[in-house]
């Protein structure tokens, strides 16, 4: 037999649910003060945590306020058990999202410390909320009295059906968890493949990679095409390169001088431009014979491919001034015109 519903301890029901509601939202304040106090500290950890906490804070409290406040009002057994039942579906269905996002959080931070790029957990990411998440829609449905053995009998069957049906998107991707977890390419590098296109990896998602190249488009390759491209990667296993420029001098030329002089600007220009490796020391190696001229090559480090532009750039207009104040010949090249007879007048 339950006792008749009266007034007073439904007013006590209302306060005891509204006070829980607003020490949720003021332990919310509190974590929230906490959480930009950990986020000025350089420890990630700290700051997904307490996160975590600062999503838990009022939902719990609210249950917590509610359950009590059916305690309280004395219901039936029947409502009571219902009503509880639906608190914790509630209950599960938080902390599910909450532990979603804190998973989400910890593989995106340890994505960023391995290659400095958060994007790359893009796929990860996704995976491990769809993870999380189901596991607690499977806890939800199991506490609302509802047998989940059926269901997942049917998502085995229905899976293999969709595997079948969706094989490319499939292909793409473990296409792209297998470019992630191999490590080869990461988003930030720069990248050429082999059909020509070149660029920096913005992101690696569950279908596709996109690449943006140097004038800023974009170019959105299939993990699957992407996978089995062949493709050089200019930051891997150092985001150095060396890069080498062609020169030509005269015959007459004096090749220890030119070596010196070619030498010094090329120190300078490694000390000076913006982009060059400042401890790295220049290399000249004579390599040709030409008909006019003497070929060689310079060697250079630039600290990344796309600083090769600017470091080529000054490095000629400085060797070109040099060489005409050291009186240094660049020849022009040259080539014989041989004019046939005009034939044997009849």
């Amino acid at each position: 037999m339950t006792e008749p519903l009266d007034w007073q301890r439904l007013v006590v029901a209302v306060a005891v649910t509204i006070a829980a509601v607003a020490a949720g939202f003021g332990l919310r304040t509190l974590l929230g003060w906490l959480t930009h106090r950990a986020g000025k500290t350089r420890w990630t950890w700290d700051d997904l945590f307490f996160k975590l906490l600062r999503d838990l804070a009022v939902v719990p409290c609210a249950v917590l306020g509610l359950w009590v406040s059916v305690l309280i009002l004395h219901l039936k057994p029947g409502i009571r058990t219902t009503t509880g039942r639906v608190l914790v579906a509630v209950l599960i269905l938080t902390i599910s999202i909450a532990i979603a996002r804190f998973a989400a959080g910890v593989v995106s931070s340890i994505a960023l410390a391995r290659s400095g790029v958060a994007q790359s957990a893009t796929i990860f990411v996704n995976i491990v909320r769809v993870v999380v998440v189901g596991i607690g829609g499977l806890i939800l449905l199991q506490s609302l009295g509802i047998s989940i053995t059926p269901l997942l009998t049917a998502l085995g069957v229905g899976g293999l059906a969709v595997a079948l049906a969706l094989q490319d998107t499939l292909a793409n991707l473990f296409a792209g968890v297998h470019i992630l977890a191999s490590r080869k390419v990461q988003p930030g590098d720069f990248v050429r493949l082999d059909s020509g296109q070149e660029g920096y990896i913005i992101d690696i998602n569950w279908r596709n990679t996109t690449i943006r190249q140097l004038p800023d488009n974009l170019v959105v390759v299939p993990n699957s095409r992407f996978a089995d491209a062949i493709v050089t990667n200019y930051h891997r296993p150092a985001q150095d390169m060396s890069i080498s420029v062609k020169v030509v001098i005269g015959y007459h030329s004096d090749l220890e001088h030119v070596e010196k002089v070619t030498l010094d600007v090329a120190q300078e220009v490694m000390a000076t431009v913006d982009g060059g490796v400042t401890d790295y020391e220049p290399s000249v190696r004579f390599n040709t014979m030409g008909e006019s001229s003497i070929g060689f090559s310079v060697n250079l480090r630039t600290r990344e491919f796309t600083d090769q532009y600017l470091v080529v750039h000054e490095f000629i207009k400085r060797l070109h001034r040099r060489y005409r104040n050291e009186g240094i010949d660049i020849p022009f090249p040259q080539g014989s015109l041989i004019l046939a007879g005009a034939g044997s007048a009849r």
